[in-house]
């Protein structure tokens, strides 16, 4: 990509991205089992090596993700032509699967939850007739859930309020391009958003945590929505992407350097508030130089076409749907028959892996299914033409 151009076409680069991110998405998932952090399905031998590369991805996995979103949805934006076609649009390819995924594949979760903490007794089927859609937290936590289809809730929402920007004239639409433009060029693309990332959990996590329930979650809202909107604002900054293709190299550099410092206060920021700013300024470098030097490594190394391509682009959204499920089931299961960590880790993987293969190859089989995982519906085949001619003759 040259010097003073925006995204146009299909960008191989961003799919790629893309894929890779969800695919982290899955592999981190699959750790949550092991190490000693809170989730809903825990080993009883807790892998404690295994937070270190968890620490490293987690500042900018989700990230990643919403400003990849963000640039898709600017693409769709322009290609649906009106903002009304753009939000029926989203609310067909998230909303839907979002309802699906509480109602069928998510339902699973909590179910598991409970019998792996000895609180619930009664098989699934029961749980899911009787129990899952109390619409309370008769059991510790809100049923029914969307627990990991939080990132679905929140891009459908963020969706809605950009087709309602995309309403104004255009004149107001254009200066607030060329705001995003002039704020986020040169120095500034790199420093601020550091500056914002690094304030916001300064000031908001502490008070707000992050709950991913849509409605009480402002700080959640100040990175990921900050994330998601930066995003469709970059698919048409000139300057925004000059500066990217310019220093994604050194970006990638930094990301790692800013990594292994925040690794080397981690122990020390407990209880000092300067040793604790610091952790979560290293934190935020790494977040934003990792997100930077990703989308200038995917559009100047990843821009090429493929089978491969094409197929885990539509499959890696019913991937992302399934998988915490299997992940969760599998540990169960694993649980209860007392493997081994090392052991489990690959089982559960696999498990995952397969898991979510057949999930999409029969959901892209059975049309109706397709929507519930995100999935355009197939096209309708012709009649053919010689069915045409033999109704007419027969109404003749």
């Amino acid at each position: 990509m040259q010097a003073n151009t925006v995204l146009t076409g299909r960008q191989f680069g961003l799919d790629w991205l893309r894929i890779g991110a969800f695919a982290l998405l899955i592999l981190y998932h699959t750790g949550m089992f092991f190490v000693p952090w809170g989730w809903h399905v825990k080993t009883s031998t807790p892998v404690e090596w295994a937070v270190w590369p968890m620490m490293a991805v987690n500042p900018w996995r989700l990230l990643l993700l919403f400003v990849i979103s963000g640039v898709v949805s600017r693409a769709l934006l322009t290609k649906l032509a009106t903002p009304s076609g753009f939000a029926w649009s989203r609310s067909a390819r998230l909303a839907v699967p979002l309802l699906a995924g509480m109602v069928l594949f998510v339902a699973p979760q909590p179910w598991f939850e409970l019998r792996q903490r000895g609180e619930y007794g009664a098989g699934f089927v029961h749980f899911w007739l009787y129990d899952y859609f109390e619409f309370g937290g008769s059991r510790g936590s809100p049923l029914p859930t969307w627990n990991h289809l939080w990132f679905v809730a929140y891009l459908w929402a963020y969706s809605l309020v950009l087709a309602a920007l995309a309403a104004l004239p255009a004149a107001w639409r254009g200066l607030l391009q060329q705001g995003f433009d002039a704020v986020f060029s040169g120095w500034r693309l790199v420093l601020l958003p550091i500056g914002w990332l690094a304030l916001t959990r300064m000031l908001l996590y502490p008070a707000f945590g992050e709950t991913h329930a849509l409605i009480d979650d402002p700080f959640a809202h100040a990175i990921y929505g900050f994330a998601f909107f930066f995003g469709v604002a970059l698919a048409r900054s000139a300057p925004a992407w000059d500066g990217i293709l310019s220093h994604w190299r050194g970006l990638l550099v930094l990301a790692p350097v800013a990594c292994t410092v925040m690794f080397a206060v981690y122990g020390l920021s407990e209880g000092t508030p300067a040793w604790e700013a610091l952790r979560v300024f290293v934190r935020a470098v790494l977040a934003w130089s990792a997100i930077l030097g990703l989308l200038g490594f995917a559009q100047t190394r990843l821009h090429y076409d493929g089978p491969v391509r094409r197929y885990l682009t539509e499959a890696i959204f019913p991937y992302y749907i399934a998988h915490q499920t299997i992940i969760i089931a599998s540990g169960f299961w694993i649980n209860q028959a007392g493997a081994q960590s090392e052991l489990a880790f690959g089982v559960i993987l696999l498990t995952t892996m397969l898991g979510c293969g057949l999930t999409y190859e029969i959901a892209r089989r059975v049309n109706w299914m397709r929507p519930l995982l995100g999935l355009k519906p197939l096209p309708r085949a012709p009649v053919p033409a010689s069915w045409i001619m033999k109704v007419r003759r027969t109404m003749v």
